[in-house]
């Protein structure tokens, strides 16, 4: 049988065209929004870990930038998270009397503490090691599952169809990603970017008061209508 044009391929009606854009919108505005009442971006349809529409610059609306800012900031937010821990939890540990070299040492001192080598030496090596990290990380990211086999060992690999930055395997120890891995993306990427506002404070601090976030806190609690930001000289610049 021969289909004609009028009863054969024919193009949707409007009524359903119309209903599904309606759907669509609707979809949109019962989103989550970073600003109530503000439109959300198109290129931000929501399926991104923690997308709240927030893009006042534009920046994502080319596809391969998008892809390419989702994974700088995931590695931003898993080292602002290392940064912000490894910054209170010796600073705790230090006001607790547990003592061990370098104890006391402030997080923006640290780099003047002599460590068992000298600090060019482990600053080389770090970069070194950097380095090899980060070039499979880009290998991965520019086609992906290209580096799941380990070129060392290779009885290592990492599990097939595996997304970048998220690797899984022996970088899932507890096996966490095998339940609800969705929630745990958006989990992962609010607490970075909490994280990244928490450093980026941390650094503040240290510039206008030139002291650490534990004692900067007890100061506060000590005297709270006294000691504030507003009392810095700096901050009223």
């Amino acid at each position: 049988m021969i289909l004609t044009k009028s009863a054969g391929l024919r193009p949707a009606p409007a009524a359903s065209r119309g209903r599904q854009s309606l759907r669509v919108k609707e979809a949109m505005l019962n989103r989550p929004s970073w600003a109530p009442g503000f439109a959300l971006p198109n290129h931000l349809d929501g399926s991104l870990p923690g997308d709240f529409g927030f893009d006042p610059l534009g920046l994502g609306t080319d596809a391969a930038n998008l892809r390419w800012y989702v994974q700088a900031e995931l590695v931003h937010a898993r080292f602002a998270m290392l940064a912000v821990a490894g910054i209170l939890l010796p600073e705790l540990a230090a006001s607790l009397g547990i003592s061990w070299p370098g104890a006391g040492v402030a997080w923006y001192d640290a780099g003047k503490f002599q460590y068992f080598a000298p600090t060019s030496t482990l600053f080389g090596i770090q970069m070194l090691l950097f380095a090899w990290v980060e070039l499979r990380r880009y290998q991965d990211f520019v086609n992906p599952g290209s580096t799941n086999q380990d070129p060392i060992f290779p009885s290592q690999s990492l599990p097939a169809g595996n997304t970048p930055g998220y690797p899984g395997g022996i970088f899932d120890p507890f096996g966490w990603a095998k339940g609800d891995l969705q929630g745990l993306k958006v989990k992962e990427i609010k607490n970075g970017r909490l994280a990244m506002l928490a450093f980026a404070g941390f650094a503040a601090q240290a510039f206008t008061t030139g002291t650490t976030p534990l004692q900067g806190l007890s100061k506060h609690l000590a005297s709270p209508w006294s000691t504030t930001v507003f009392e810095n000289d700096l901050a009223r610049l």
